[in-house]
C-alpha cells in the first residue's frame, strides 16, 4: 500500500525591502497629517488655554485669509502656473472697500460687489499677460502684484482710509463701514465666525469644481501636459485665464474679509498675506502623498499654520521664532511632495 504524503509549501515572510517600501509609503501619505496631529496634541498638552473652543476658532479665523488666497493659488497650480499677486489683490480689496464706504459713501453691498469686480479685472489682467503675451506664469504676477501695489496707493494718495479722516480736498470723509460689512468677519453663526463659515464653504465649493466637475479635471490634466490636451482639443488658454480670473476672485473675498478685520483702509493690507497663501498651498501638495495641488491639502496646510502661530504665541514665543518653524514645516512638506514621493513604491 503507497501512501501520498501532501507537503505544503511555506508561506515566505516579507522581505525586509517590501517591508521598507511599505512603511516609506505611508509616511509620504499619512506623514504630514500625524505631524498636524502631533502637533496639536502636543500644545493641547502643553497649554491649556489652547483647547478651549475660541482659542480653536480663533485660530480658523485668523488663517481664513490665507486659505482662502491658498484657494486661488492652488486652482492656478492645478494648471502648471502660480499666481504671486493674491496679497496685493487682497490689498486692493481693503482699499476699494474703504474707498467705496467711507470716501464714497456707499453701502456694504456695493462694496462688496466693487470688490469682486476688482478681483476679477486683476484675475483679467494675468490672464491677458500669460495667455495672449505669453509671459511666464510667475513673472507676470509679480509684475502685476507690483502693479496693483502702486495703483492702490494711488487710489488714496498714499493714505490709509478711516471713518471722518481729513481728505485731500480738506473735507471730512463722509462716509463709514457698515455694520452689516464689518459681520463679515466680526460677526457669527451659531458661535462660529463669518469668516470661518466662509473659509469652509469656499473650500467645499473648490474640492467640489476641482475634483468633481469637468473643468476641474481639465484643469488638472493641462498642468500635467498642456501640449497634450491641446492635441486633445481642450482650449488651453481659455481654462488657463478662468484659473487666474478665479484666484484673482478669490483673493478679492480674502480682501474683503481682511478689510471687515481691520474696519479701515489700511494701505499695507495684503503684503503679509502673499507668503502664507503660497506657503498652505505648496504645503497642501504633501497631504496624503499626492504631490500635486489640492483643496483639501491646502485647507489642513492653513490649519497647520493656525496651530502652529497660535500655540507659538501662548506659549510666548516671539515671532521670528514662528517664522522660522512655518519655514522648516513647509520645508518638510516639501521634502514630502518633491524628494519623498519620487522615490514611493507602489
Amino acid at each position: 500500500m503507497t501512501t501520498t504524503q501532501s507537503t505544503s509549501v511555506p508561506t515566505a515572510a516579507p522581505s525586509a525591502p517590501a517591508v521598507g517600501h511599505r512603511i516609506q509609503n505611508a509616511v509620504i501619505k499619512y506623514g504630514f497629517i500625524v505631524v498636524t496631529v502631533t502637533l496639536f496634541a502636543y500644545f493641547a498638552i502643553s497649554e491649556p488655554s489652547f483647547r478651549d473652543s475660541a482659542t480653536l476658532l480663533d485660530t480658523l479665523r485668523y488663517v481664513s485669509v490665507a486659505a482662502v488666497l491658498g484657494l486661488g493659488v492652488t486652482l492656478t497650480m492645478a494648471v502648471g502656473g502660480m499666481d504671486m499677486s493674491v496679497g496685493a489683490v487682497a490689498g486692493l480689496g481693503v482699499t476699494v472697500a474703504a474707498k467705496t464706504m467711507v470716501t464714497y459713501n456707499q453701502v456694504g453691498t456695493v462694496a462688496i460687489l466693487a470688490v469682486v469686480a476688482a478681483g476679477a479685472l486683476a484675475g483679467l489682467l494675468n490672464a491677458l499677460l500669460i495667455v495672449v503675451l505669453k509671459i511666464p506664469d510667475m513673472l507676470a504676477t509679480l509684475g502685476t502684484m507690483f502693479v496693483i501695489q502702486g495703483t492702490k496707493l494711488i487710489l488714496v494718495d498714499g493714505q490709509s482710509i478711516t471713518p471722518g479722516m481729513t481728505q485731500s480736498d480738506g473735507t471730512t470723509a463722509p462716509g463709514r463701514f457698515t455694520e452689516g460689512f464689518l459681520r463679515i468677519d466680526r460677526g457669527t453663526f451659531l458661535g462660529v465666525p463669518g469668516s470661518v463659515l466662509i473659509f469652509g464653504s469656499l473650500t467645499v465649493v473648490a474640492w467640489m469644481f476641482l475634483a468633481r466637475t469637468r473643468w476641474g479635471r481639465v484643469l488638472y490634466a493641462i498642468g500635467a501636459n498642456p501640449e497634450a490636451s491641446r492635441l486633445a482639443g481642450i482650449r488651453v488658454g481659455a481654462y488657463r485665464a478662468l484659473a487666474y480670473v478665479l484666484s484673482g476672485v478669490l483673493a478679492s473675498i480674502g480682501g474683503l474679509i481682511l478689510a471687515s478685520r481691520i474696519g479701515q483702509g489700511d494701505v499695507s493690507a495684503g503684503t503679509s498675506q502673499l507668503l502664507e497663501a503660497v506657503a498652505v498651498a505648496l504645503v497642501g501638495t504633501s497631504v496624503l502623498g499626492r504631490g500635486r495641488p489640492n483643496v483639501w491639502g491646502t485647507a489642513l496646510g492653513a490649519v497647520l499654520i493656525g496651530i502652529i502661530t497660535t500655540g507659538l504665541t501662548i506659549e510666548g514665543l516671539p515671532y521670528y521664532t514662528q517664522d522660522v518653524v512655518e519655514g522648516a514645516v513647509l520645508i518638510l512638506a516639501l521634502v514630502f511632495s518633491f524628494t519623498l514621493s519620487k522615490r514611493r513604491t507602489v
